[in-house]
């Protein structure tokens, strides 16, 4: 692939991707030196074949995450939006095949998302702009299944991006690879008759096959460019169109170029992704998996990710890429609850893009010492945080017979996710009138008024001792470390008067890395200390949620276990409070 770097600094692009992997930790949030043992902190750090056991822990506690990260990790509640096809006709799952018509709003009204998802605190919000049934939400040049041959004819990303920086917020797009509107048509009339005979049989349908079969009289909306068994060949981005509007910036080079060797779909996928950034960027996520939905009926696409990546890259260096070198990933299951042991840092398995998490995103250990030194192929450690994603309602899209959850699970949610080292990504789907459901803003803003009136005072202020003020303001960069360079170490502080409290939250100085292992907190009964808390991981944020609430003057917080010298960066001491 090829592109010229004076367009790239007509994008705004300061690096390109592969640029990000080699930053040090300068560039992760201080001017960190090499470490005494000869490691520099870096997002990604390989593992040698001599390494020991000590030194592979030795370089993850110098694992560090890049500015993007770190911006990322600090939005702590991103919104999803899933609004679509699937919307009006009440599906969660589309076939592809669906008229461009039956996509009719009466209005879109994006403001009132905005004022709903800022109230609730999201830093970020995130537009599914194609689901897996193809449907695209703004005029794209390269498919009629979009909302250019809807009744709307609108340009619903367009308005969202405009709305959500109105409102001061973040832009994330889901681009999903998976695509029903793609599916080659001879395929799809043969597919459709195997699932009728599936039925009169009395057999169970797929998710996938009942919205095949519903829509089974009609072919899918596109032109079959999905897992088609087309050659990769030489291909141009943008692929220009007839009467495309940007030929002339192209030809100037006010608009990049990039020569890629791909098949028909990922020619298709990557024009799509040179339209977002070109037109709606920046755009501060993108999402993207690695779903293949017909794999088990006949047809697979293989994406060419590290393609993908790198064009991301080059457009936008800055955005967070879902499961890119340097990117996010999922927490392992969509009920927004990540692990007690949440580690930022994971060993991966491969090279470049095709590094993978051993035993995948889903296992109950991804980072601990026995998983970073137990696999003798890991060839790196990276940083690559956890998205603990969940719906408000039981459906990714609205549906008027679902009821969202209420607010005091919503809370919950919160401090099993954002609590536990992970962004809470929680979807609130508008309804087919255009507006987010008033049953859903009530339980969001009750969500929001028992967090702020819980975690909105930290009990902590005024206490005496040392690092205390630091530790209680919201800086990652001021903190406490135990003295000496020690891995362990106890901090005591004596607050003005005694506090009740049903929450103590930590967080750690992430831009040196996530190194505890082992953590307490004790109050003082009078006569002694008695154990109130205790986990194992901290990173960013951790919420230790007490059995019962207690009341001291004098608190207590222990590091039992690190991987190297610590930094506690906040302490936060809360009482719960009822979502009203």
């Amino acid at each position: 692939m090829s592109l010229s770097r004076r367009t790239i600094l007509a994008l705004g692009a300061a690096l390109p991707a592969s640029a990000v992997l080699s930053r040090t930790a300068a560039a992760a949030g201080g001017a960190h030196p090499a470490a005494a043992d000869g490691i520099t902190p870096a997002p990604i750090i390989p593992v040698s074949p001599g390494d020991t056991d000590g030194r592979i822990v030795a370089k993850a506690a110098h694992v560090v995450p890049t500015p993007h990260q770190l911006a990322w990790q600090r939005n702590e509640l991103t919104v999803f939006t899933h609004y679509g096809m699937n919307t009006f006709t009440d599906r969660e799952w589309g076939s592809g095949c669906e008229d461009p018509a039956w996509f009719a709003p009466e209005r879109v009204d994006v403001t009132q998302w905005m004022r709903v998802y800022r109230a609730a605190g999201a830093k970020l919000v995130m537009l599914t702009v194609k689901h897996h049934d193809g449907f695209v939400l703004y005029p794209t040049r390269y498919t009629r299944h979009s909302v250019t041959a809807s009744a709307w004819k609108s340009d619903v990303l367009g308005a969202y991006v405009r709305a959500a920086r109105a409102a001061g917020l973040k832009v994330g797009v889901y681009l999903s690879p998976a695509d029903g509107a793609e599916l080659p048509h001879a395929w799809h009339a043969d597919w459709v008759t195997k699932i009728r005979a599936k039925q009169q049989a009395g057999e169970v349908l797929s998710i996938e096959e009942q919205a095949t079969l519903e829509d089974g009289d009609r072919a899918p909306g596109g032109h079959g460019r999905y897992g088609n068994g087309s050659a990769r060949t030489p291909r141009t981005l943008p692929t220009l169109v007839d009467g495309d509007d940007r030929a002339r910036a192209v030809a100037r080079g006010d608009l990049p170029t990039f020569h890629v060797t791909v098949d028909d779909y990922d020619a298709y996928y990557l024009n799509q992704v040179y339209e977002l950034f070109t037109q709606y960027g920046p755009i501060d996520e993108l999402w993207l998996d690695g779903a293949n939905p017909w794999t088990d009926a006949g047809i697979t696409q293989e994406y060419d990710f590290a393609t993908f990546y790198e064009v991301i890259g080059e457009l936008s260096p800055k955005t967070v890429v879902f499961k890119a070198p340097c990117g996010v990933r999922w927490i392992g299951n969509e009920k927004g609850i990540a692990r007690e042991s949440e580690w930022s840092v994971l060993p991966v398995t491969g090279d470049g893009v095709r590094m993978q998490v051993p035993g995948g995103e889903s296992g109950a250990d991804l980072g601990s010492r026995e998983r970073l030194t137990g696999n003798p192929d890991v060839t790196s450690l990276r940083w690559f945080p956890g998205e603990a994603d969940v719906s408000l309602r039981p459906g990714w899209y609205h549906h008027p017979d679902q009821r969202p959850k209420a607010a005091g699970e919503l809370v919950a949610r919160y401090e099993q996710s954002v609590g536990r080292n992970a962004v809470l990504l929680l979807n609130v789907p508008p309804a087919k009138d255009g507006r987010v459901d008033p049953a859903d803003v009530a339980e969001l803003t009750s969500f929001r008024r028992a967090l702020d009136r819980t975690y909105g005072t930290n009990l902590l202020s005024g206490a005496r001792g040392r690092a205390a003020a630091a530790l209680a303001d919201p800086r990652l960069t001021t903190g406490w470390s135990p003295a000496g360079g020690a891995v362990t170490g106890a901090l005591e502080l004596t607050l003005p008067e005694a506090v009740t409290f049903d929450r103590v939250r930590l967080g750690e100085d992430i831009t040196r890395g996530q190194r505890v292992e082992g953590c307490a907190v004790d109050v003082w009964d009078g006569t002694g200390w008695r154990p109130a808390a205790a986990a194992t991981t901290i990173g960013y944020s951790r919420i230790l949620v007490l059995s019962s609430p207690v009341t001291a003057g004098r608190v207590r917080v222990r590091i039992t276990a690190a991987r190297d010298t610590p930094r506690l960066a906040f302490l936060g001491l809360h009482r719960s409070a009822e979502p009203t």
